[in-house]
């Protein structure tokens, strides 16, 4: 009887100690990930992606290049924590992608390539990358993934933070191959270099 009783004591404290355990590991993805998607709904960084996914067919090298970048970008913020601005000003950075943004908002609008020709041409991994990566160092998004990571579990939240950035690059690609195939290629890159031009004033201005 009393063997029985210290088993099922044993058993219920197990249990107890799984839910908790459960409970912290949900908590320490999930909060990461629904924080970061909102933040990033709609955020310059998804705007580019947008933008260079009407322009390529190649959407795998793009998302692959998007998201290596935000893993070392945010994997750097969650690692340093709160430190991650002392390692690279951001007035610096700032100035750097509004250089970037305008050099490539400006090459965009002078092309008189086709669509097809430029598609070729363009290499979306390297794109992508090097935009984010210099877009969002010191972003919101980096921020808060430092912030984070000093409150929860950094494994379960680079997780979290990651399969946010997933999913919405995913939503983005997919709204810019469905602007490519319903607009002429001609004007989609004329829009999407008024908005890289527009976007790299912004980081000087604000």
């Amino acid at each position: 009887m009393l063997y029985n009783k210290k088993i099922r004591y044993i058993d219920f404290y197990f249990h107890q100690l799984y839910q908790f355990e459960v409970n912290i590991i949900i908590e320490d993805l999930i909060i990461p990930l629904i924080t970061i998607a909102v933040a990033e709904l709609g955020d310059k960084t998804q705007i580019s992606i947008l933008l260079l996914s009407s322009k390529t067919k190649k959407h795998l090298h793009l998302l692959i290049g998007a998201l290596l970048a935000f893993a070392i970008v945010d994997g750097v913020a969650i690692i340093a924590g709160t430190w991650i601005t002392t390692i690279i000003p951001i007035n610096y950075l700032k100035i750097i992608s509004a250089i970037v943004f305008i050099i490539i908002g400006i090459l965009m609008l002078i092309s008189k390539d086709d669509g097809e020709k430029e598609t070729k041409q363009k290499n979306p991994f390297i794109a992508a990358f090097l935009i984010i990566m210099l877009t969002e160092w010191g972003d919101k998004t980096q921020i808060a993934a430092a912030i984070f990571a000093t409150q929860y579990d950094a494994i379960f939240v680079f997780i979290g933070t990651i399969t946010a950035l997933l999913i919405l690059s995913l939503i983005a690609i997919f709204f810019g191959k469905v602007i490519s195939t319903r607009l002429n290629k001609k004007i989609v890159n004329k829009i999407a270099g008024i908005v890289f031009i527009i976007l790299g004033l912004t980081f000087i201005l604000l």
